[in-house]
């Protein structure tokens, strides 16, 4: 190694150059692949008997199988999969404990009267969104890895799971139904509820143990913002009903929403003056009180409780005027006290609610993922996204055999649970304590609950998912094809329905990726006067060129949807063939053009990946190049790229001493060894 590195001669006196060196500049001697692994490889990595390799791992997968085994690695696995046992004993109990429970208590509060509201909107009995909201807690608090998470119910998710449960379930054609109907298509829709959970936690067991938590990154940040937008207008409309007190028919499917709006609008006249007064009254009073905890949100100890204050209001005055016998107001009725027995879900539902399912399920993971990593982000720590499927597999699949509906983290409680001073997940035990003692002891004095109430909750809970709108015009000036997909995604799940328009979001969202790829251009490199690095040429006139050679990048992967592009962009640039129907704008001077080409360099520095027909198409190149008299080197290709092209026969075309480690190195070895203008050394710039 000794003789790689040192000084080097510049040209002499008398000598003439295209080129100009840096000041000072050290030179060494060009650097291809197979020298660069003689020099700097591992010297232990030799060739070994084609039978060792397998034999050494089994032995090592033996190895660590049997260290699992191990107490130490029992261990380390239940360190892994039982966060408490990694944050509890570093607790600092005088500085977060009185936090934390001042926030969990908050949320809990919160968590009863919005529980009961996305029970409704689940299209089940009130009671059991409270218990949707204490178990998934529970479980969560045990297993997630999100310090600031706040789980429970969660508006999109109750209205993808309501448009399951009617479509499973749907009410009969003539309606007025008798108590004991009532309660048996109740009981049928909360089984439909569970198993459309249990669904979607056994999904997501099995991404966590094939480790597909990075399928998260497929929802990407405008999809979501999107879909929860528009999701948020669907529960908008769909509680107009309750509002209005009109006994409507929910309408699923397609179009849902408009369908909604047209049956809202012919049924007006028919509306309830006293539950419309409720509603007008309830938003007059949870709206302002949103908007000062928002606005005040450094000042104030905790958020003002406007939902359980507006509860408990509104019970009141219902009691006290007798409002659902005088006016036939609808109320909530009797909270059974206590909790259900376990219950599996009906197995044979499964094959029918897998497609509802898969949706909720990367819903669930992606929502919460996004949270626990942005306020894991503000706070210094990091979350295991594994983990998190973990989490909200085992909260959704053990909740179900409970009678709960899908549940996730939401955005409203999370955002409280840190204004209000959260700081781990000991906060999710405070919250459940709030919704036992109203299980167990305060469930009668939600009797008299108006459930147009229960829908202005809804309804002002989606304040947070409307303002996201609020972003669009920040996208727009940072993206243009995010902003594209926002707005694709935002009208397909307004015009369409939620699951479709999620599903049409990714794969609008995925094609605009691969459109991306295919909208490229190679460059054409030159070299910096005064320095050693190569730059696109259309950035500067002052960039150099030596007449015959030509060092092109393509910065984009070579896989089968770019190889027709990768052909014609390169035969027009090096005129092999015919090339007239190609005709991009070229980047290099006219003496240049002129020149014949007798030596290409390719860079291959943004190419991250290649498939076999790109490999293939780089192969034909070589070769084509070959018969042209054209020397074909290729620069800077990572490992994988470097051993996809080697599969494909890239050495039956050109040798080792063709591949080189940097564009530099291969420049220096075509002005040496090519007798091109230039440098008389065989040299580089170190």
């Amino acid at each position: 190694m000794s003789g790689l590195l040192g000084s080097r001669t510049c040209p002499g006196p008398g000598e003439t150059s295209d080129l100009k060196f840096p000041l000072g500049a050290k030179f060494r001697e060009p650097l291809t692949e197979t020298r660069f692994q003689q020099l700097f490889g591992d010297a232990e990595q030799e060739p070994e008997p084609l039978a060792e390799p397998r034999w050494s791992r089994l032995r090592g997968l033996w190895r660590r199988r049997a260290g699992a085994c191990s107490g130490q690695g029992a261990w380390r696995l239940l360190l892994a999969r039982l966060p408490p046992l990694r944050w509890l004993p570093r607790y600092r109990w005088r500085a977060w404990l009185l936090g934390d429970a001042v926030a969990g208590v908050t949320v809990g509060i919160v968590h009863v009267p919005q529980g009961m509201a996305f029970a409704l909107l689940t299209s089940v009995p009130p009671v059991f969104g409270l218990y949707t909201s204490f178990f998934p807690v529970l479980i969560y608090t045990l297993l997630g890895t999100g310090r600031h998470l706040s789980t429970g119910t969660f508006a999109v998710l109750s209205l993808m799971t309501g448009s399951a449960v009617e479509r499973l379930v749907p009410e009969p054609l003539e309606g007025n139904l008798s108590g004991i109907e009532r309660e048996q298509l109740d009981a049928q829709r909360v089984g439909a509820a569970a198993a459309v959970a249990f669904g979607s936690g056994a999904l997501m067991l099995g991404m966590f143990a094939l480790q597909l938590g990075i399928l998260a990154t497929f929802l990407s940040e405008p999809v979501v913002k999107a879909l929860t937008s528009g999701a948020a207008l669907h529960v908008l409309v769909s509680q107009l009903p309750s509002l209005l007190g009109l006994p409507l028919p929910r309408q699923i499917g397609c179009f849902a929403l408009f369908k909604t709006l047209a049956a809202v609008l012919t049924a007006l006249p028919r509306s309830s003056p006293a539950e419309l007064t409720i509603s007008a009254l309830s938003l007059a009073l949870l709206v302002p009180v949103k908007e000062l905890n928002v606005r005040f949100r450094d000042k104030l100890p905790t958020p003002i409780p406007g939902e359980i204050v507006m509860v408990l209001l509104a019970s009141v005055l219902c009691f006290t005027s007798s409002l659902d016998t005088r006016y036939n107001v609808q109320i909530v009725g009797l909270l059974p006290g206590g909790f259900p027995q376990p219950l599996l879900p009906s197995l044979a539902e499964l094959p029918r609610i897998l497609a509802d399912s898969l949706p909720m399920a990367l819903v669930t993971f992606a929502v919460s993922t996004s949270l626990a990593s942005i306020y894991a982000d503000k706070y210094s720590y990091t979350i295991d996204s594994n983990q998190e499927l973990l989490a909200h597999g085992v909260s959704n699949l053990v909740s179900s055999l409970f009678s709960c509906f899908p549940n996730s983290a939401t955005l409203a409680t999370t955002s409280l649970l840190v204004d209000a001073g959260g700081n781990t997940q000991l906060a999710g035990l405070f919250s459940c304590l709030v919704v036992l003692s109203v299980l167990l002891w305060l469930g009668p004095f939600f009797y008299y609950l108006p459930k147009a109430v229960l829908a202005c909750i809804n309804i002002s809970s989606m304040r947070q998912m409307f303002f996201q709108m609020q972003e669009l015009p920040q996208l727009w000036r940072i993206s243009r094809v995010d902003f594209a997909v926002w707005m694709v995604t935002w009208v397909a799940v307004v015009t369409l329905s939620v699951d479709l328009g999620l599903a049409v979001g990714v794969v609008f969202s995925m094609m605009t990726v691969v459109c991306r790829t295919q909208r490229v251009r190679c460059l054409a490199l030159g070299l910096a006067e005064g320095t050693e690095l190569y730059r696109p040429l259309r950035e500067s006139h002052k960039l150099l060129q030596v007449p015959g050679l030509r060092i092109l990048s393509y910065p984009t992967p070579l896989y089968f949807g770019t190889r027709g592009q990768f052909r014609r962009i390169l035969e027009w640039h090096l005129r092999l063939g015919e090339g007239g129907q190609l005709t991009p704008k070229t980047d290099s001077p006219p003496d240049a053009v002129a020149e014949p080409v007798r030596v290409v360099v390719l860079d291959c520095s943004g190419v991250t990946f290649a498939d076999a027909a790109g490999a293939r198409e780089v192969v034909q190149l070589a070769s084509r190049c070959r018969d042209a008299g054209i020397h074909f080197l290729l620069a800077q290709c990572n490992a994988s790229v470097l051993g996809t092209l080697t599969q494909a026969g890239l050495l039956d075309r050109v040798t080792p001493e063709q591949l080189f480690v940097s564009v530099q190195d291969a420049a220096a070895y075509a002005l040496e060894r090519l007798e091109l203008t230039g440098p008389k050394t065989c040299t580089v710039w170190v």
